[in-house]
């Protein structure tokens, strides 16, 4: 029998790729209400894989973006994801970009969007995460800036966002990378990003002795860093004692997809043609960083065989999101299997390295 979603698929693609998004997420719930685990692949045997002082049930997460209200958990973890990042969320609730605002790029198991953190703003999340039922796993929240906030205000937005997920949250991410918000990327300059992690990792120790347990705070950075920006932004992430990185949001650039009409539309590449360049960024940091600092590896995955290349290039942990647009949920399986075969046997094969 062909998957539920192998089925859907093409009534989907029929939609417009936003519309075909929240399609889907209304569906999933539907189907986790009604059907349970009947109609919803087998999840992945547990893969316990200890990372940021979490453990984590197997170490394929879904990545920030899909699920911005943290309206869908229940139902995404009964996709068999060991962890699920909910968010960005901003302090206000703001519409986005106007819409048209996702592509897809099918020939290149690809997405161009320029969503621009269309939430309904912090407290709408932090209500949805405290109605959820079965935390199958491991949840991280992504905070963001609202876009009309200026980068010398943006500390403040950052700060609300982090004392208010903060008793719910697993893990918190930082973003400071995505191309859908003016001026956004420019908190990644060294001293901005001296500044604000520095304020927010001040925070995070004062938060912890108040609630009486340290959240792990990690900083999702972008894969169109120069090589002395990468130094740069380790220098900072190391000297401040960051607990983790996210290696790496979607891309300014075009690659692979230069000659396509829809290459023209503003917005972050995703999928396939990132994977090369977001594992070049993940091990240029693997490098540069204190192994005491772990990587999660996301950007391009598409098969259980990009998982391992992202292990390989130093990622404790991967993330999927376009990838799923394709594959679907056997994506999930498929890349916690190929993660736990290579985990228990490393000397067998070689993994090439990407970039």
């Amino acid at each position: 029998m062909r998957p539920a979603y192998a089925l859907a698929r093409p009534l989907l693609f029929r939609l417009d790729a936003e519309t075909a998004h929240h399609v889907t997420l209304r569906g999933l719930d539907l189907i986790h209400a009604v059907a349970g685990g009947l109609l919803l692949p087998r999840p992945p045997k547990p893969f316990p894989t200890r990372v940021l002082g979490l453990t984590f049930p197997n170490p394929v997460g879904l990545a920030a973006g899909l699920d911005k209200n943290g309206a869908h958990i229940d139902s995404l973890f009964a996709l068999g994801f060991g962890f699920v990042e909910v968010g960005t969320v901003t302090p206000r609730p703001q519409a986005g970009n106007p819409k048209p605002r996702m592509f897809r790029v099918p020939e290149h198991l690809a997405v161009i969007n320029r969503l621009g953190f269309n939430n309904e703003g912090v407290d709408a999340l932090v209500r949805n995460v405290e109605r959820v039922r079965n935390r199958r796993g491991v949840l991280g929240i992504n905070i963001g800036k609202n876009k009309d906030t200026p980068n010398e205000l943006a500390e403040a937005d950052y700060l609300h966002c982090l004392e208010r997920v903060y008793p719910l949250a697993d893990y918190i991410t930082v973003n400071i990378s995505s191309p859908n918000t003016a001026g956004l990327r420019e908190l990644q300059e060294e001293q901005a990003l001296r500044r604000l992690v520095g304020s927010l990792r001040e925070a995070q120790e004062r938060l912890g002795a108040h609630h009486g347990k340290r959240v792990p705070m990690l900083v999702k950075i972008a894969p169109d860093l120069s090589e002395s920006d990468i130094e740069a932004a380790a220098r900072v992430l190391s000297d401040l004692q960051v607990d983790g990185v996210i290696a790496t949001n979607t891309t300014v650039g075009r690659p692979d997809v230069e000659h396509l009409p829809v290459a023209d539309e503003a917005g972050g590449l995703s999928g396939r043609p990132l994977m090369a360049q977001a594992t070049t960024v993940l091990r240029m940091m693997r490098t540069r960083l204190p192994e005491a600092i772990p990587l999660i590896g996301v950007g391009g995955i598409v098969s259980g065989a990009d998982a391992v290349t992202k292990m390989a290039a130093g990622a404790n942990l991967v993330q999927c999101y376009s990838g799923l647009v394709y594959r679907g949920p056997a994506l999930i399986g498929e890349c916690v299997e190929a993660m736990r075969r290579r985990k228990e046997a490393p000397s067998r094969g070689h993994v090439p390295p990407v970039g």
